[in-house]
């Protein structure tokens, strides 16, 4: 039974879409209990001080995450283990052995610095934390939380060897299963050890992640062990190859950690506003973008590493129009149906009516830059695909300064401008409420983001100039259908809002969902008069086999 259960899962389909969309399947289960993290964490405290604290002690080991965890990534890895299996099992053995215990040794003396220097950077940091009961609870939340980075670094290097072995059915889990340790640790660990619980819940969450691997990497006869001296000469290729990419993905999570770093400076609860908006945006990026761009890395490198550019491009083109079909329109339908998504998932218990307010607001402005962010991580992954590391990092270090510095002159020209504060209050709809300068800080993202998109489309496009003409077409096709589609479905809004009671988390949800079908139907029919190619594209991979579809595991950028 066991045994049939694995090879269903790894029978390998050559389909970018099949794969994209299993991964999509995988992504979502992950997402799904991420909102019920959410909405747990929501009732229990709401938009507070309690929970800014919480996710402010993420920060620092995010940071050593995606600096440290990324020498171990799928991407990185991957070429390096079939090349050492091609060479026999003892030369892959050396391998394995070699990295394991370089990153081993890394991670432990980052580790072990960041344990010390806590109190530091956290100061630097977050200077509004200024109570010693606030301050001493931060830093022991954030000296659990760094061991969260250790188990999903090993994690990260063990699903390179199942991945070697196809048995991405344990990878695709790992996730799922973090957020299980997490939500124990909210319902469990919470009532008796306080915060600290939910610290506890978080490594809980990073160990199963990272043991649900474990089994059989050792069954194989490949669980990695210690081995010293570490012989530089294989640590080096595969520095030389991982630096670029680190210094790409740190700046991402730099940039998050000084826009929450801003957020410590306004009222209570923007920290949290902040995090539940980004983490609700999150859910169609990782089901969309990240699919898409991890099923088409593998077949990307294979095309262009065998010079075949114009396959290479086609395959561009293809998850392109793909990710652009489904940006657009979800992006339309999450600015319509921001309050009843915010309220239906998080609504509940010490959530209240301004948090949901601030916070579907933020999720507005977030996800104007879905399709940048979706489209961002195609050409990063073109870039990687083709060996080159230097312009995404170029560009994604220059998008992070810009984004920082464009989201600080936001917050403070609506902090001394009424007409500037005013007329986001009013277009948000959050006039009457306090602590809406928060809203500058995803504003400022969104807009970075955007401009990030841009250079990356103009640069992909002086390479490959048939590039945009080809895409540009999906892009009018699925703005036209999806404008008709926000606008059924603000009609059916106003017209349900007297059918369902609006007092209830039920009557709520059956007026989003109710408006939504209707919406998305003409939005449907308005692709399907405009004869849209990825409408037929998508009816003809949904009836073919997509659990067959080989998976790609994310890399640690999307953990």
């Amino acid at each position: 039974m066991v045994n049939r259960l694995l090879q269903f899962f790894n029978k390998e389909t050559n389909g970018v879409h099949q794969a994209a969309y299993l991964l999509g399947f995988f992504a979502l289960c992950s997402q799904v209990l991420a909102l019920v993290r959410d909405r747990t964490l929501a009732s229990h405290f709401g938009a507070g001080n309690t929970l800014d604290l919480y996710y402010s002690a993420f920060r620092i080991p995010d940071v050593l995450f995606a600096t440290i965890g990324s020498i171990v990534s799928i991407s990185v890895l991957i070429p390096f283990l079939i090349d050492s299996m091609s060479k026999g099992e003892e030369h892959a053995r050396d391998f394995i052995d070699n990295v394991f215990s370089f990153f081993f040794a890394v991670m432990m003396v980052s580790s072990v610095v960041a344990f010390v220097t806590v109190p530091f950077f956290l100061k630097l940091l977050f200077p509004a934390f200024t109570r010693p009961d606030e301050f001493t609870t931060l830093v022991s939340l954030t000296r659990i939380l760094l061991l969260s980075p250790i188990f999903l670094g090993f994690s990260n290097f063990l699903a390179s060897i199942t991945q070697i072995y196809k048995r991405f059915l344990l990878y695709a889990l790992s996730p799922v299963i973090y957020n299980v340790g997490i939500i124990f640790g909210i319902l469990c660990l919470y009532p008796h050890f306080g915060l600290l619980g939910l610290g506890w819940g978080v490594a809980l969450g990073a160990f199963l992640h990272f043991s649900i691997q474990l089994p059989s990497i050792i069954r194989d006869g490949l669980a990695p062990r210690l081995k010293f001296p570490i012989k530089l000469s294989v640590i080096k290729r595969v520095v030389y190859t991982c630096v670029p990419r680190t210094i790409t993905m740190s700046s991402n999570e730099l940039t998050e950690l000084f826009l929450i770093s801003f957020a410590s400076f306004l009222i209570p609860g923007s920290i949290s506003v902040f995090n539940f908006s980004f983490n609700l945006q999150s859910v169609p990026f990782s089901i969309i973008g990240v699919s898409y761009a991890s099923a088409a890395f593998p077949v990307l490198a294979r095309l262009f590493s065998a010079g075949n550019h114009d396959e290479f491009l086609d395959h561009m083109v293809t998850s392109s129009r793909h990710i652009i079909f489904w940006s657009v329109p979800i992006s339309v339908l999450f600015v319509v149906l921001r309050a009843q998504i915010v309220r239906v998932l998080l609504g509940a218990g010490q959530f209240n009516w301004n948090d949901t307010r601030l916070t579907a607001a933020a999720l507005a402005l977030f996800i104007v830059s879905l399709i940048a962010q979706n489209m961002m991580t195609l050409f990063v992954r073109s870039y990687y695909s083709r060996g080159k590391t230097t312009p995404p990092l170029l560009m994604n270090i220059g998008s992070a300064i810009f984004t920082v510095l464009i989201s600080y002159y936001f917050v403070q020209v609506f902090q001394h401008n009424f007409f500037f504060q005013n007329f986001w209050e009013s277009i948000l709809k959050v006039s009457g409420i306090s602590g809406t300068v928060v809203l500058m800080l995803p504003l400022g993202y969104c807009i970075g983001t955007i401009v990030n998109m841009i250079v990356h489309w103009i640069a992909f496009g002086y390479e490959y100039p048939a590039y945009s003409p080809r895409v540009l077409r999906v892009l009018f096709e699925s703005i036209s259908s999806a404008l008709i589609m926000g606008y059924v479905t603000y009609v059916f809004l106003n017209i349900f809002d007297a059918v369902f009671g609006l007092d209830t988390v039920l009557g709520v949800f059956l007026q989003g969902f109710c408006s939504g079908v209707i919406g998305i139907v003409a939005g449907v029919a308005v692709l399907y008069f405009l004869k849209s190619r990825e409408l037929v594209e998508i009816w003809q991979t949904l009836h073919k086999k997509i659990w067959r579809a080989k998976v790609l595991g994310p890399d640690a950028e999307v953990m």
